[in-house]
């Protein structure tokens, strides 16, 4: 067989109090640092810290709640020496945590919430730009789950803003793919796209998927809350490895990259 390259794990850190899967958990400075902490003695690779949840139905919070709850998290992990993204939709947000630290931005709508977005990645070449593919604003992007081919459209519109940021100055090397598992999808749309990212990879880019813990994975389950959603989270990532993308975004990290050596062993 090929050989493969172990995926990157990012660890997530929501600074927030209603992120779906651990909202609260790590809300203060010092739990957030700690929770850090861990997660590099346990080899993250990159952790993404985010002050704005995205769960379905979520409200927007202001920029400067979002920006008082990450800087000084992501100036710690800096002093740290964590290698930082942050998760915003938010231009002045994302400049600011670059000024702090942040050498990833993880971008949910893919600079289509903020026109200033691809502004402030164009002037700084050394960043990495996650650009996920997005159809509207948590409050109400299950109403737009609706695909004539989820594979196709999603594939087309990635494109698309490919095409439009590099025409606003972001370089191609800066960008990296999610699919945007979740976000405006339901669960038949997720599993496709899963099953067919070697399909999304044609574009030519590398892929992060985010499918820890999500609804659709507790739905498999019955109905199983985000912390039982675990094990099949797992082993998700495990049978990810093989499609050769980039990265995972996942909410522990040990269990990740031992899944990730083990599909790694099984493929020499």
């Amino acid at each position: 067989m090929n050989q493969l390259i172990a995926p990157l794990v990012m660890g997530i850190l929501n600074v927030t109090p209603d992120s779906f899967a651990d909202g609260g958990r790590h809300f203060s400075l010092e739990s957030a640092i700690h929770r850090a902490e861990e997660m590099m003695l346990e080899g993250v690779d990159i952790i993404d810290v985010g002050g704005e949840s995205t769960r379905p139905g979520a409200k927007r919070v202001s920029a400067a709640q979002e920006e008082e709850r990450v800087i000084p998290v992501i100036k710690a992990l800096s002093e740290r020496g964590a290698t930082i993204s942050i998760d915003t939709m938010r231009a002045s947000v994302a400049q600011s945590a670059v000024a702090a630290g942040a050498t990833y931005v993880n971008d949910v709508s893919g600079g289509l919430a903020d026109s200033d977005m691809a502004k402030v990645i164009s002037r700084h070449p050394e960043l990495q730009f996650i650009v996920m593919h997005w159809r509207g604003h948590s409050s109400h992007m299950n109403d737009l789950a609706i695909y004539d081919d989820v594979v196709v459209d999603v594939k087309d519109e990635l494109d698309s803003r490919v095409l439009a940021l590099t025409k606003l100055g972001v370089r191609e090397e800066q960008i990296i793919l999610d699919p945007g598992i979740g976000f405006a999808k339901l669960p038949e749309h997720n599993w496709q796209l899963l099953r067919n990212l070697d399909r999304l990879a044609l574009l030519g880019f590398p892929l992060l998927v985010g499918a820890s813990r999500k609804r659709f994975l507790g739905e498999l389950l019955g109905g199983a809350a985000p912390d039982e959603r675990e094990n099949v989270s797992v082993a998700l990532t495990a049978l990810l490895t093989k499609s050769g993308i980039w990265g995972v975004r996942t909410h522990s990290v040990r269990p990740h990259k031992e899944a990730i050596s083990v599909a790694l062993e099984l493929m020499k």
